[in-house]
C-alpha cells in the first residue's frame, strides 16, 4: 500500500497522528446516540421519583463501551472483507491509513465488550437479572451489525436495527433499573429517538450508497436510489418532529420540549446537503449535520425533562 494515496487523503480529510489516530478509530460523532437514550430515560425515570447517580452512571458507560465497540467491530471486519482502503471516506482509518494491526484493533473491541460486562453485572446485581439477557442481546447485535457471515449493516435491516437498541432498548433500560418499571409512555417517548439514530446510519449509507452497491451490499439507501433516499431521510425526520409535537400536546412531554425544534436548522442543512452531490468526501458536511440533529434534538429533549423536574408547567 503506498504511503502516498494514505497521506493525501489523510489531509483531506484533515486526520492527524498520535492520540487522534485512537480517537478517530471510536469514532466519537457516534458516541452521542449512545449517551442522548441513557440520558433520556434516567431522566424520565427522575421524573417518576427515582434517580441512582450509581446506575446512571454505570449505564452510560457501559451503553458508550458497546457502540465504541460496534464502532471497532466496523472497522476491522469491513477491512477483512476487502470493503475499506486507504481512500475511504466516514471511518476510522486506523487500519487502512494509520496502519493499526487489525489484531489490535479486534483485541481492544472485546476489551471493550468485556468492560461493558462488568459494569452490566453491577447493573443487573442493583436492579434485576434480566437486564442481563437484554444486555447479551444487545452486545450480540452489536458484534453481528458488521461481523459474523450476515452482517445486519450490509442489508436494508440496519437502520432498523440501531434505532431500535439504541432507542427503544437503552432507554426501557435506563428506566427500568432506576424505577423496576416501565410503562407506553417512556417507550413512545423513545420512537423519535430511535428515528433520528436511524437517519445517522441512513445518511451514511446514502453517502456510501455507490461503493457499498459495488461490494454487495443492499442497504435501504441502494434500494432506494439516491434522491429516494433523500426523501425518505426528509419522511422520517417529519415523523420524528410531529411525533413530538404530538405528545406535547396529548402531555406525554412537557411544553419544555418544544426546544428540540431548535434541531431543526440541522436537519433541514442534513438534507440539502445530500442533493446535488456525487461523491462521499462531498456529502460528508450532510452526514455531520444528520449526527447533529440527533445530537441536538437528544439533548434539548432531555434539557426540557430536567426543565419540567425544576420548574414544572
Amino acid at each position: 500500500m503506498s504511503s502516498v494515496p494514505n497521506q493525501n487523503m489523510k489531509a483531506s480529510l484533515n486526520e492527524r497522528d498520535g492520540f487522534q489516530v485512537w480517537w478517530r478509530l471510536m469514532r466519537p460523532h457516534t458516541l452521542t446516540a449512545a449517551f442522548v437514550p441513557v440520558f433520556i430515560g434516567s431522566v424520565l425515570a427522575a421524573l417518576d421519583g427515582t434517580f441512582h447517580f450509581g446506575l446512571f452512571l454505570a449505564m452510560l458507560l457501559a451503553s458508550i463501551l458497546i457502540q465504541i465497540a460496534t464502532n471497532m467491530f466496523n472497522e476491522y471486519y469491513d477491512y477483512v472483507k476487502g470493503l475499506d482502503n486507504e481512500n475511504s471516506v466516514g471511518i476510522g482509518g486506523a487500519i487502512v491509513r494509520d496502519g493499526i494491526s487489525p489484531r489490535t484493533v479486534l483485541l481492544l473491541a472485546n476489551g471493550c465488550l468485556v468492560t461493558a460486562a462488568i459494569l452490566g453485572f453491577y447493573i443487573c446485581a442493583s436492579s434485576s437479572w434480566w437486564i442481563a439477557v437484554i444486555g447479551l442481546v444487545s452486545m450480540l447485535f452489536g458484534y453481528l451489525y458488521t461481523g459474523g457471515p450476515y452482517p445486519i449493516a450490509y442489508t436494508p435491516f440496519g437502520e432498523v436495527t440501531a434505532g431500535f437498541f439504541m432507542g427503544p432498548i437503552i432507554i426501557g433500560i435506563s428506566y427500568f433499573i432506576q424505577t423496576l418499571s416501565l410503562n407506553w409512555t417512556v417507550l413512545l417517548i423513545s420512537l423519535p429517538v430511535a428515528i433520528f439514530i436511524g437517519a445517522i446510519l441512513l445518511a451514511n449509507n446514502i453517502r456510501d450508497r455507490v461503493g457499498d452497491a459495488e461490494n454487495g451490499r443492499r442497504t435501504l439507501a441502494i434500494l432506494f436510489g439516491h434522491q429516494g433516499a433523500i426523501r425518505f431521510l426528509t419522511i422520517i425526520f417529519a415523523v420524528a418532529y410531529i411525533l413530538t409535537i404530538i405528545y406535547i400536546l396529548i402531555g406525554s412531554l412537557p411544553v419544555w420540549s418544544f426546544i428540540t425544534l431548535l434541531s431543526l436548522k440541522k436537519a433541514n442543512q442534513a438534507v440539502k446537503g445530500f442533493m446535488g452531490k456525487s461523491q462521499p468526501l462531498e456529502m460528508m458536511p450532510a452526514m455531520k449535520a444528520t449526527a447533529q440533529t440527533n445530537t441536538i434534538y437528544g439533548l434539548m429533549l432531555g434539557i426540557s425533562l430536567l426543565l419540567q423536574l425544576i420548574i414544572p408547567l
